[in-house]
């Protein structure tokens, strides 16, 4: 297959536990396997933003602090982002049937406790343990599907995995709009982590379906891998989550130096280890650089859009939560028409349509400034929030395949899991950094506000510029030709 145009992604090459006997990879509950493992996936992605519109009740309800509050909201895809490429090899290990079911119930867990948290530090460590539940659910999703199923039906899915991240991510704002100015049952905010365990207990029954695995035999977990990874991930975010509030201290800046240190140990060490967490090939290998890179600073973007959105509409212009959600519901509901049409542009026009679509998201980003500071303005914004989302729907409709579709075949195993990483590591940073930009001292809300848009327009227009590496580039008439002669003498179609 040529990669002039989009062609379905090949089958990471990853080590593949066997399948239990009596259950087939690609039987007749095969077409059950994918609503179950993209209910678990579209729980996970929903918690990432559904606590963003009831942080203003959380923050007044427990008396948090404004670094309280980041830490509520990053924590969740901190653990999540750091357990990804563990939990990856752990499913390769043991069994991926086994890590959904672990990582299902712990997630279960932590909902419940986040709903009950007395305080804010309570909350930040139920949200940890969430993160951790989804960041053990998230990598088996991936492989089910790859084992699951049938490869004619697999960019499909693939496609629809895509999409439903993108619009857990939207939806929870609304969904959360909804819960918090219902206020069922007197809960308030506390219903937003509730919701999620209804859907969690029909992921975790829709499990028996799923293929049962068994653990690849000398499969082991790169021990020194995972703590330089947690300790780098997690020196990383907390000092973005409250450098702001305390000050910048000299230990905000040790543990930022903490972690290039230790994430650079860790890829300078990646040759030298056996079994390591991620394959040396894949800094090798263009394609897989350019599409990780892409999927983190894309998400350093998404979802602190929501967030900042959500938040000014509250703090700022006096909304209500539920107003707050029905304003950006256009953006939403656009999402959906984006990643229905993702399928066909992305076949018409290949990585181009991520272009595109990150350029429109950077155009909404500045047009939303000046019109969310009127009653007139914020009327007008709707049709441009709408533009804005349809173009994110085909931009998370369409970006893992086109990444996975131009990785060598060597690097795709670790490509299948970093992306995750990726995915949830830029957006816990993103709303770090998004929050410290709007907190900054600013002549006024509007101006604050101002300042983070033109903070999302930046990341979107890198996001932009990181995806022309991503095109197809031309083949020298020499290796032209020398293709067409191999060919010519094989008698073997080009692929």
């Amino acid at each position: 297959m040529s990669r002039q145009r989009f062609v379905s992604p090949r089958r990471p090459a990853v080590v593949v536990p066997s399948l239990s006997r009596g259950r087939p990879a690609a039987g007749g509950g095969s077409r059950l396997v994918l609503p179950v493992v993209l209910s678990a996936t579209f729980v996970q992605l929903l918690n990432v933003t559904i606590a963003q519109i009831a942080a203003p009740a959380i923050r007044t309800d427990l008396g948090a602090g404004s670094g309280a509050v980041q830490l509520i909201l990053a924590g969740y895809t901190l653990t999540y982002a750091c357990l990804l490429i563990t939990a990856a090899r752990l499913g390769d290990r043991y069994g991926y049937h086994r890590l959904f079911v672990l990582g299902t119930i712990v997630f279960m867990a932590g909902s419940v406790a986040a709903a009950c948290a007395p305080d804010a530090a309570t909350l930040i460590a139920a949200r940890l343990v969430q993160g951790a539940g989804s960041g053990l659910v998230a990598p088996q999703v991936l492989s089910i599907i790859q084992v699951a199923v049938p490869a004619a039906r697999r960019p499909r899915a693939l496609g629809l995995f895509g999409a439903t991240m993108g619009l857990a991510s939207l939806a929870g704002p609304l969904i959360g709009g909804l819960l918090v100015g219902a206020d069922l049952f007197g809960l308030g905010w506390r219903s937003v982590f509730l919701v999620t365990v209804p859907v969690a207990l029909v992921s975790l029954a829709g499990a028996t379906v799923l293929p049962r695995t068994r653990g690849a035999a000398g499969q082991r977990v790169d021990t020194a891998g995972v703590l330089l990874t947690t300790v780098g991930f997690g020196a990383l975010v907390l000092p973005l989550a409250l450098g702001g509030q305390v000050g910048w201290p000299w230990w905000t800046w040790a543990l930022l130096a903490l972690s290039v240190a230790v994430l650079g140990c860790f890829a300078l060490t990646l040759p030298h280890r056996p079994d390591p967490l991620v394959q040396p090939s894949l800094f090798r290998d263009r394609g897989a650089r350019a599409g990780v890179l892409l999927v983190f600073v894309f998400n350093a973007g998404v979802p602190s859009f929501t967030y900042l959105l959500s938040l000014h509409l509250q703090s700022a212009i006096g909304y209500s939560a539920l107003t707050a959600a029905l304003t950006s519901a256009p953006f939403a509901a656009a999402a959906v028409l984006g990643s229905r049409a993702a399928p066909a542009l992305a076949r018409r026009h290949g990585s181009a349509v991520l272009t595109a679509s990150a350029l429109v998201l950077a155009a909404t980003s500045l047009a939303l400034a000046p019109l969310i500071g009127t009653a007139a303005g914020r009327w007008a914004a709707l049709p441009v929030l709408a533009f804005g989302g349809a173009a994110f729907g085909a931009f998370t409709a369409s970006v893992f395949a086109l990444v996975l579709a131009r990785v060598d075949g060597s690097a795709a195993g670790s490509v299948s899991g970093l992306l995750p990483t990726a995915q949830q590591l830029g957006g816990s940073i993103g709303v770090a950094v998004a929050g410290l930009v709007y907190f900054a001292p600013a002549a006024s809300p509007g101006t604050a506000f101002h300042h983070a848009m033109i903070y999302e327009a930046a990341v979107f227009a890198l996001t932009a510029l990181i995806s022309l590496r991503m095109h197809p580039r031309p083949h020298p008439p020499t290796e032209r030709t020398d293709a067409a002669r191999a060919t010519a003498t094989s008698g073997t179609p080009g692929v």
